[in-house]
């Protein structure tokens, strides 16, 4: 029986090995440019931005953990910390609380739906420079109401309304709140009300259902919807880039980096950063495994 399956499996048609060869060069093509910048930023002191190696050590590590010319790495890095961590709480909140009212159907659902998705189809740098623009309009009115109003000391003082957690939060909840949403969506399209008709028969209110009936249940979905809210926050560039003031986040500095720094540091940096990406999603996906564990725990209960 094994013979037969044996000389089964050796017997592949040609496509199958052309097919496996062009997933191999896709997979090559995606992460080879990760993969490079990783060994190169493990260079010694007389590295370069190209291959060969010229040594192997954590020098360039140390050089980025004292900071890199001018521009201050670590108090960009807290930025993009601090509104990554925001977006993702927000983008958790809005997307369960979207996903439970369009449970029923109510006037305008349909509009409702494809306005909260529109901006996944609109240009990146559109949608950064049309926030900009909004946020320099209302500036401009806070000054002249300040000055018709007499307060000319706060009209003098005022800047901009432009910030991390103003015009760059809205940026950046345009770009994840859509995917949270779809997310949502299609989670409680296959979730079964019995469940909570179960709980509210025995006694429970709203919003005990909801905490230990419903949320356990979307646990792995929500888990899901705040990794895709951290990581595309974290890494954004372009929704960010006309809406973010005079402070900016670690990617758009070291996007600006690319243009002056001429050794390993910033491919230092770049493994940092990805480090710290791939560290939120194994989190994410062992969160995901404990819950369903824990589900399935329960059930045999």
């Amino acid at each position: 029986m094994q013979t037969v399956r044996l000389k089964h499996r050796e017997h592949r048609p040609a496509s199958f090995y052309w097919l496996a060869l062009l997933f191999g060069l896709f997979v090559l093509f995606l992460y080879g440019p990760v993969i490079t910048i990783f060994i190169l930023s493990f260079q010694g002191p007389e590295g370069g931005l190209t291959f060969p190696m010229r040594g192997v050590s954590l020098h360039w590590f140390a050089v980025l953990r004292d900071g890199v010319g001018d521009i201050d790495i670590w108090a960009a890095f807290g930025r993009s910390v601090r509104l990554a961590l925001a977006v993702t709480m927000l983008t958790v909140v809005f997307s369960v609380a979207a996903g439970l009212a369009f449970r029923r159907r109510f006037r305008g659902d349909t509009a409702v739906f494809y306005v909260s998705v529109a901006s996944l189809i609109m240009p990146s740098i559109i949608v950064s420079l049309g926030i900009g623009l909004t946020f320099r309009l209302l500036d401009n009115g806070a000054k002249y109401l300040a000055t018709a109003w007499g307060y000319q000391s706060f009209a003098d003082s005022y800047t901009t309304s432009m910030g991390l957690f103003s015009s760059a939060l809205g940026a950046h909840l345009t770009w994840t709140l859509p995917f949270g949403l779809l997310v949502m969506f299609a989670v409680f399209n296959r979730f079964n009300p019995a469940y909570e008709e179960a709980s509210r028969d025995l006694g429970a209110t709203p919003w005990q259902s909801f905490r230990h009936v419903v949320l356990p249940i979307i646990g792995p979905s929500v888990v899901g919807v705040a990794m895709f809210g951290f990581t595309l926050s974290w890494d954004e560039i372009a929704r960010t880039s006309q809406a973010i003031g005079d402070q900016n986040t670690l990617p758009l500095e070291l996007q600006g980096l690319t243009t002056s720094v001429t050794t390993p540091v910033i491919y230092a940096l770049g493994t940092m950063t990805t480090v710290l990406s791939l560290t939120v999603m194994a989190v994410c996906l062992i969160s995901v495994r404990l819950l369903a564990r824990r589900r399935a725990v329960a059930g045999m209960k």
